[in-house]
């Protein structure tokens, strides 16, 4: 197989996704054309060498549906040789778009790709396109279904995180990503959003609340109490783990990831593309994989498919020097950090969704740039990504300095 190397990759600002965030009034496929134009510009990259474009997008309906990579590609003026696919493998699709287009390179089936994706949640509600592990009881049942929030809970509860600790990691979260912007860690990757007539519409991460203390998240009821309880869904919980006596509700707005906009694209190729493109690679792509995980927990997927992708890779948690994993709620990366016996020091250097927020089809591609940008600065070799996924999956990837 050809290896598959990372040539570039660009993000957009994250928008807050409600009707007064700044990127509201752009549609899902302005920003991927955005980021995919980027790529272009910045490495003066003929678009007929690009042989695909795979994007994830969680609610791929209305005007983010209709193949949303090829509209995009329209939209940035690719060359008309430049096809499309959009993926939904829900929180890890954009990761899973990046893992695609480089299972495209390494089966030699292409030389230049790129991968990514695109949310614009703003205008597309949560859930948009619906679905029947939602709907369907024949399916919701025996998967032990409740709103991600209560799984969040249930993860806390059984593994033994409280109220302080998962407030300290969302402070930590929002403390390291304003040191990572005003250090200016971000400035090569963000690629400011702008309007028809040129005008800025946004140039940095609106979701964040710089300052932070876990005192101030002290103050904020739990957000799932109500709708585990009256809803049904500790029952649910309780079901599966009667171990359990009850469900400690831990999660809010304030430690959870937050609901935003954005959209980032990866240029991935083989040494012939890049040689074409004239292009120095950055990093290599090691290896990647899913796995489907116990539905009722759902979030814990990282742990079980990292165990995974180590035994295939044939490399352990030492040959890791940075980890990235989405931080969709505070215990799933707390779980994480202890079932791997974690250093959080290596953990998010510079923050997560829970600061930044998670623009669901996007945030996979954003989170693997984010990790070799960082690489890069401290002189490390290797990375891991992964993101834990509705309905009990997980998606996690290595990549390795080049």
């Amino acid at each position: 197989m050809a290896d598959a190397y990372i040539y570039d990759h660009v993000r957009t600002p994250r928008g807050r996704g409600k009707a007064d965030g700044s990127l509201h009034e752009v549609p899902a496929v302005q920003l991927a054309a955005g980021t995919l134009k980027a790529i272009q510009d910045r490495n003066n990259l003929d678009t007929s060498l690009v042989e695909d474009i795979v994007l994830g997008c969680v609610d791929p309906i209305g005007e983010a549906g209709g193949v949303i990579p090829r509209a995009a590609a329209f939209a940035a003026d690719y060359a008309q040789s430049v096809p499309g696919m959009q993926i939904n493998r829900f929180c890890a699709s954009g990761l899973d778009a990046v893992n695609m287009a480089a299972s495209q390179v390494m089966a030699g089936a292409h030389d230049m790709t790129i991968g990514g994706g695109v949310e614009a949640m703003s205008r597309l509600g949560l859930g948009s396109s619906g679905g029947s592990w939602f709907m369907d009881p024949g399916v919701n049942v025996p998967s032990y279904f409740m709103p991600q929030g209560v799984s969040a809970d249930l993860i806390a509860t059984k593994y033994g995180f409280n109220r302080d600790e998962v407030d300290s990691l969302a402070a930590e979260s929002q403390k390291r990503a304003a040191n990572a912007w005003d250090k200016g860690y971000f400035d090569n990757a963000v690629v400011p959003v702008k309007d028809i007539n040129g005008a800025l519409v946004l140039d940095k991460d609106e979701h964040m609340r710089p300052g932070t203390s876990k005192e101030d998240l002290a103050d904020l009821n739990p957000s799932f109490g109500m709708i585990g309880e009256m809803g049904g869904f500790n029952a649910v919980a309780l079901d599966r783990y009667p171990e359990l006596e009850r469900i400690d509700h831990v999660h809010h707005a304030g430690n959870s990831s937050g609901i935003v906009d954005g959209a980032a694209a990866v240029l991935i190729g083989n040494k012939r593309g890049g040689k074409n493109a004239g292009l120095k690679p950055r990093a290599k792509i090691r290896a990647f994989a899913n796995i489907g995980s116990e539905p009722a927990l759902m979030l814990t997927g990282p742990c079980d498919v990292t165990d995974k992708l180590f035994k295939r890779a044939r490399m352990s948690m030492d040959d890791i020097d940075l980890v990235e994993i989405n931080e969709a709620f505070a215990s799933v990366v707390l779980r994480y950090q202890q079932y791997f016996d974690l250093d959080p020091a290596k953990v998010n250097v510079n923050g997560g969704a829970i600061a930044m927020g998670h623009p669901l089809g996007a945030t996979g591609a954003m989170i693997l740039g984010t990790v070799l940008d960082e690489l890069e600065r401290r002189d490390l070799n290797t990375a891991l990504v992964t993101l834990c996924i509705g309905a009990g999956m997980g998606t996690a990837t290595i990549i390795e300095r080049v």
